[in-house]
């Protein structure tokens, strides 16, 4: 199976400090779906892990999450593309969960989903939480510059083989190109 593991704020679409709170709110980086696209058309299966603490902040409910993701789905099919499932952590970091991206909690759900090794899988994030979690997993950590990734690159805060690439775009074609 050829799977592809991407985060969702700042890698799919533009983040805010103040949580994606609305369909309106969600608003696709440019060159993002069509990223997506590429890789189904190329036997990738998208899956996505996100954390998604607004839930448990009480900014929005699961109805609202489930209209944020149905909207993300809905622009993915002009495209012909789709995210096979979503994985989402809804805890604060107080509540210490065992899914919250550093942790590897949603990594070992995909990993069960799917019932394969998450071992040189393409994982994409644009934050240090993201690629340790991916780091943790043995899955191959790549960082997007989009959302929180220049800052991460400037701190160098992420595992030493992690791959660097400008946006969700560019490592695709990369993706795919290597024949991952």
């Amino acid at each position: 199976m050829k799977l592809v593991i991407l985060d969702r704020d700042g890698v799919i679409n533009k983040d805010s400090v103040l949580s994606i709170q609305s369909p309106k709110e969600w608003i696709p980086i440019e060159g993002s779906l069509e990223a997506i696209s590429l890789l189904n058309k190329n036997g990738y299966t998208v899956v996505v892990a996100t954390n998604q603490s607004a839930i448990g902040k009480k900014i929005i409910n699961n109805a609202t999450l489930d209209s944020i993701h149905k909207k993300m789905q809905d622009l993915l099919k002009t495209k012909n593309a789709k995210i096979d499932k979503i994985f989402y952590c809804p805890h604060i970091e107080e509540d210490n969960c065992a899914c919250r991206k550093p942790k590897t909690g949603l990594m070992q759900k995909i990993k069960e989903h799917y019932n394969i090794s998450l071992k040189k899988i393409p994982a994409i994030g644009d934050s240090a939480r993201d690629l340790e979690a991916y780091s943790k997993c043995e899955a191959r950590p790549i960082l997007v510059r989009t959302g929180n990734g220049r800052d991460v690159e400037k701190r160098k805060s992420y595992p030493s083989n992690t791959l660097i690439f400008d946006n969700l775009l560019e490592t695709s074609k990369f993706i795919i190109k290597m024949e991952w």
